[in-house]
């Protein structure tokens, strides 16, 4: 019987099963996938992007130091809208902060993770495993697993929890299970993601750049390179793809301009459609839907898994609280606690990135001059600005332990 059994091994479930351990839970992470060992690092590995937010929660968890050496820290941004005058530049020093965010490869902040993860006693990892039947029950959800690496060597069991977290990303099948329904708006968009190097060095400086085919981030990553996102309308999708690595980089050189000189090099190319993904409800019987599996967002400002973080940091302190009062970790209170407490978080963070996406993913004449006089506005007014640093860093709200760097005690 565990206390919290998870489903889905990725950032989110790995993070939520590592800030748990001051608790003490008997906790389950059930991961699809075999971790892959021995792979070098090369220079298409993906990335992420942490807000200072969530530096902070990663340091309540005693992990950030770990993740920091192998970060890119962002320093400064750089928003600009193509074809029209007026910028925002976005300074850590001027927001008190010691850097505005980090960009970590995917693998680094993985292999932390799974090496932070709660003793045995306290933990059970089941990996490769599928869930083929979730059944809630006022006392407790069972969870039907099958694991093993071959279909010759598949075994089936029953794993019994008093509270389920499902993170098991956008398509999440548990969620389906369970009945729970989502909104959905498709943006016609794709983010096309590469890595690529430029003339002059990223000197710690990140770019948001909006054309009206959408906007493209360069994220500065280790060894001088950049991440790029380039958000690109579904139809041109098949052509950005088939351009060669030549004139892939031409044709970005003509939709970012020269900042960063020229762009040299350019990595193997992923193409991810975008869509606007949110439950109707967080919560199920002796259930949270966590992550991704709750909300899936545009990549602008670089939301997603800073978002996520903040649903662990709020779920933890609610069970480090259930714990310290012995009440049951499942129960319908703590679910409709827990609810309530991320709905001005959901409201705002999908607002923002939304009417970012609504705003500048277009070329009509009067919105260009109406986007660049907003820009300077919020260059020349440091109010505006430090109440959208403030959101894209994720500390508009800081009232769980773990989002203000404070350590989880019962």
């Amino acid at each position: 019987m565990f206390d919290v059994l998870i489903v889905g091994g990725g950032m989110v479930g790995a993070s939520l099963a590592v800030a748990l351990k001051p608790l003490n839970l008997k906790v389950g992470l059930i991961e699809a996938f075999a971790l892959e060992s021995n792979q070098q690092p090369s220079y298409d590995d993906r990335t992420v992007a942490l807000s200072h937010g969530s530096r902070l929660i990663y340091q309540g968890m005693h992990i950030w130091s770990e993740i920091e050496r192998g970060s890119e820290a962002i320093q400064h941004i750089h928003v600009s809208d193509r074809g029209h005058f007026g910028a925002t530049r976005i300074h850590a020093a001027q927001e008190k902060v010691p850097a505005l965010g980090y960009v970590v490869e995917n693998r680094v902040l993985g292999r932390v993770l799974y090496n932070a993860l709660p003793e045995p006693q306290y933990f059970e990892l089941f990996m490769p495993a599928t869930v083929t039947e979730v059944v809630p029950s006022p006392e407790q959800v069972d969870v039907v697993i099958q694991s093993g690496a071959s279909t010759q060597t598949l075994s089936t069991q029953t794993l019994s929890t008093q509270l389920l977290v499902v993170a098991d990303g956008a398509r999440s099948p548990i969620r389906e299970q369970l009945g729970i329904t989502t909104t959905q708006h498709d943006y016609g968009q794709t983010a096309v993601i590469t890595n690529v190097s430029t003339e002059y060095l990223p000197n710690q400086i990140a770019y948001e750049r909006f054309t009206a085919q959408g906007p493209i981030a360069l994220l500065p990553i280790t060894n001088n390179r950049y991440s790029l996102v380039w958000t690109q309308p579904n139809v041109e999708v098949p052509t950005v793809m088939s351009w060669s690595d030549a004139e892939f980089l031409a044709q970005l050189q003509d939709a970012f301009g020269y900042r960063q000189g020229r762009f040299t090099k350019v990595g193997k190319r992923a193409a991810y459609p975008l869509v606007l993904v949110k439950t109707t409800t967080e919560t199920a019987e002796r259930t949270i839907i966590m992550g991704n599996a709750s909300h899936a967002i545009h990549p602008v400002a670089g939301q997603g898994l800073n978002l996520s973080l903040r649903d662990v940091a709020v779920l933890t302190d609610l069970l480090a609280d259930a714990v310290a009062t012995g009440e049951d970790i499942g129960s319908s209170t703590l679910l409709a606690h827990y609810s309530a407490a991320r709905q001005q978080d959901y409201r705002q963070t999908i607002t923002y990135t939304d009417s970012l996406v609504r705003l500048f993913s277009n070329d009509h004449g009067l919105l260009g001059h109406l986007r660049a006089g907003g820009l300077s506005l919020m260059d020349r007014v440091p109010p505006l600005r430090r109440w959208v640093t403030q959101q894209s860093m994720g500390i508009n709200q800081r009232k769980a332990r773990l989002a203000r760097g404070a350590e989880l005690r019962v």
